[in-house]
């Protein structure tokens, strides 16, 4: 029996860029191994090297999660659809809100601010709306959120929320404005660009762990290409982050918006999601988007809405929780410290663009195979590279040489890095990966080429 598997953005490449895919099988287990059978590289994504269904993709059987049904052995019936749901590196910021330390049901008024006349002239048509009132708006002007990440979904966010009338807004974020980041987070301008914006995996568990031990529920949201998510977690009896996740994805086995993209405009949308969501926990008002996780795509300006039950066994917010204080994120997303590079090829198969060329002004005979996308390819490029998209590789590899010293590379490593050690499980004994991509040999080697 045929059953439809809708195929999220970031695994796109994997299944010659379908958005679904049909496969035979009467278990969502036997559903999965046919689709992997079909499309090779997506194994690496769904399994870990037990075989196992790894915690940072969730596959859902319509609208429920199969973790919480017959896992692997849940039975499929004839027009029922199946959803793979991985964690999504684009896109860390959230918010937290909160209005002391006084649950927000119970806020008294009398512990609310007053509003003055330029403040019920500005927020007059929050006031005239009998769902948040004259009351609602005195708890956003006591309410306090702390935004993590200045970026893409941060901008929107922040921007609505100080717009609204929320009291205290806070601002996280390491990072520097950079040219590539004006096409979406619109609180910077040309003249920010250098300047600190005051996110990644670490931030995610960081920023769940605080607001599931504090008490502060956690509106979230995450964006990729076309593609967004948006959840309010960490309420008191709602599911957090790691109800969802329990696990990060090992380093770059997920693109992130640097490395995928991301349009322009999404993270508006999602962005003002988390602040509608934000609003609405401050004013105690309508119905948070706790335990329902809200897929958009925006290709199809669709919405779709997952359950995502609270977890018992979830070691932060369950019922026998292990984690009672913050941990060492960065090592328990397996982020270690960068060892100073070297000019030469190293023990897994890299080759830095210094090497690279050396080697081809020597006159080496390499292959080099560019596994990126052919509008990347458009933008900048090595001269005398074949283009072979990483999601091509497994039916045009018999196009290369298995006797010739390949090359591999993408913008930054990542792809390639697949791209590479594939090639070696068909008989490749010869395949390096560039390391730092393409990015790297403009720095390093032809600073000419536009960078994105």
């Amino acid at each position: 029996m045929a059953t439809r598997i809708l195929i999220p953005t970031p695994l796109r490449p994997y299944t010659d860029k379908k958005d679904a895919v049909e496969a035979e099988g009467a278990t969502v287990g036997e559903l999965l191994a046919d689709l992997t059978k079909k499309h090779v590289l997506l194994k690496a994504h769904l399994y870990n090297e037990q075989g196992k269904l790894r915690n940072f993709v969730n596959v859902y059987l319509n609208d429920e999660d199969i973790r919480y049904m017959q896992k692997e052995q849940t039975p499929v019936s004839p027009g029922d659809t199946i959803s793979i749901i991985p964690s999504v590196a684009g896109g860390a910021p959230t918010s937290a809100p909160d209005v002391g330390s006084v649950p927000l049901q119970l806020q008294l008024d009398r512990d609310l601010p007053q509003l003055n006349n330029d403040e019920i002239k500005r927020y007059s048509r929050h006031l005239i709306m009998p769902e948040v009132g004259l009351d609602g708006q005195r708890k956003l002007k006591a309410g306090r959120v702390l935004c993590v990440g200045a970026g893409g979904l941060g901008s929107p966010a922040a921007m609505y929320l100080a717009a609204a009338g929320v009291g205290a807004i806070g601002l996280v974020d390491f990072d520097l404005v950079d040219f590539s980041n004006l096409q979406r987070q619109i609180i910077h301008g040309t003249p920010d660009v250098g300047r600190s914006k005051l996110a990644s995996a670490p931030t995610r568990y960081l920023t769940n762990d605080a607001c599931v031990l504090l008490g502060k529920p956690n509106a979230y949201g995450s964006i990729f290409r076309f593609e967004g998510q948006a959840s309010v977690f960490a309420t008191r009896n709602g599911p957090c982050y790691r109800c969802l996740y329990p696990e990060p994805p090992p380093p770059g086995l997920v693109p992130s918006c640097a490395e995928g993209g991301v349009l322009g405009v999404l993270p508006g949308i999602i962005g003002v999601i988390q602040a509608t969501e934000a609003l609405k926990l401050i004013a105690g008002i309508g119905e948070p988007l706790i335990g329902r996780f809200l897929l958009y795509d925006a290709l199809k300006m669709r919405f779709r809405e997952l359950k995502v039950p609270k977890d018992p066994e979830c070691p932060v917010c369950g019922l026998h929780p292990t984690i009672t204080k913050l941990i060492d994120y960065e090592q328990f997303c397996g982020i270690h410290p960068v060892a100073p590079e070297s000019t030469t090829v190293n023990a897994q198969g890299d080759i830095t663009s210094v090497e690279l060329k050396q080697r081809l002004d020597r006159g080496d005979k390499l292959t080099l195979v560019d596994v990126r996308e052919p509008n990347e390819f458009q933008i900048n490029r090595i001269p005398g590279t074949v283009l072979i998209p990483l999601g091509e590789i497994p039916r045009r590899y018999a196009e290369l040489n298995k006797d010739d010293e390949i090359v591999v590379h993408c913008k930054m490593g990542g792809r390639s890095a697949k791209a590479a050690d594939f090639l070696r499980s068909v008989g490749f004994r010869r395949v390096l990966n560039l390391k730092g991509g393409i990015l790297d040999w403009i720095d390093r080697v032809d600073p000419t080429q536009p960078k994105y």
